[in-house]
């Protein structure tokens, strides 16, 4: 397959990497220094899933240089979608399938601006990745689950099952319930982010704690509660379950909002304790620790604040 992958971050750039390994023809959007390393010496994985170098991976800066593709994998942070989505148009034909891996629960709706949602493969991943140097994507191991639209079996969606199903450390599920699946990682992902860049501490010392776990279990609750009044189907045990998942990760694991907090780089606050807040206000659900998370972090979202 011929593959796009838009923001070649932690989780493109692992993505777009293995299934290069596989022998797919694969095409990085990247950009900076990232970009420059990639070009001069390759895409390198550090993972405990197994090492890899892509020296010949294509990568480039311009969308338009890589023209019409089978699947773009769609991984920009957040904050970016709409001024990415805008530069898809050289790469998308009728057929193409657009996979969409951001966190929250707008990413299809701010696509679906600018391609036609029937094109748009809504899916979450649970996936530690993170740039460790430009050129350098670094996965400590751990949870490797993606799960995406089958689109009602697509063929191109079941050309892509089948290449994640070749490459190695991917683990890819298809969905006939896109919708719950991303608010499912919305709930728990806010939960996730919200306690441990609160406590400026990985989820080990956040579940050690009766103080942080309680805090931890209060913003799950209060997001199952503006998702079911947003339409979605959760259970009061989807909290349990959840806490008892947080419980099997490992000790040192750090929520990406965490690790962009200790880098400086800005937060997706707004799109995710900022989102249980807004909904919480629309549907007059109080939402007191998404309110606390928000008014903790909201002088970082855009980086450092100035001194």
């Amino acid at each position: 397959m011929k593959i796009a992958v838009m923001g070649a971050g932690g989780i493109g750039g692992y993505l777009g990497g293995r299934l290069a390994e596989a022998g797919e023809d694969v095409h990085l959007v990247a950009r900076g220094s990232h970009l420059a390393a990639i070009r001069e010496s390759g895409l390198r994985i550090e993972s405990a899933h197994g090492d890899a170098v892509l020296t010949d991976i294509h990568a480039t800066a311009e969308p338009a240089e890589i023209g019409p593709v089978d699947v773009i994998l769609f991984t920009v942070r957040l904050g970016d979608v709409d001024q990415a989505a805008r530069s898809l148009k050289p790469m998308v034909t009728a057929d193409t399938k657009v996979v969409t891996l951001q966190n929250g629960v707008e990413s299809k709706d701010i696509l679906g601006r600018h391609v036609d949602p029937a094109q748009i493969a809504a899916g979450v991943i649970y996936l530690p990745a993170f740039i460790k140097a430009p050129g350098i994507i670094f996965n400590p191991g751990g949870v490797r689950r993606m799960i995406v639209d089958r689109m009602g079996g697509d063929t191109v969606m079941a050309a892509f099952f089948a290449a994640c199903e070749r490459a190695v450390g991917i683990d890819a599920e298809p969905t006939d319930d896109a919708d719950k699946t991303v608010w499912a990682k919305f709930i728990d992902l806010t939960a996730f982010s919200g306690a441990t860049s609160i406590a400026r501490a990985p989820i080990g010392v956040v579940r050690e704690h009766p103080e942080t776990l309680a805090f931890l279990r209060l913003l799950l609750r209060e997001a199952i509660a503006v998702a079911r009044a947003a339409g979605q189907d959760f259970d009061d045990a989807h909290a349990d379950r959840t806490i008892d998942f947080f419980m099997t990760l490992p000790h040192e694991q750090k929520s990406s909002m965490l690790v962009a907090l200790e880098a400086g780089r800005p937060l997706e606050l707004p799109w995710l304790s900022g989102k249980v807040r807004a909904l919480g206000m629309e549907f007059g659900i109080p939402t007191p620790a998404s309110d606390a998370v928000v008014a903790a972090l909201a002088a970082y979202v855009d980086g450092p604040p100035e001194a």
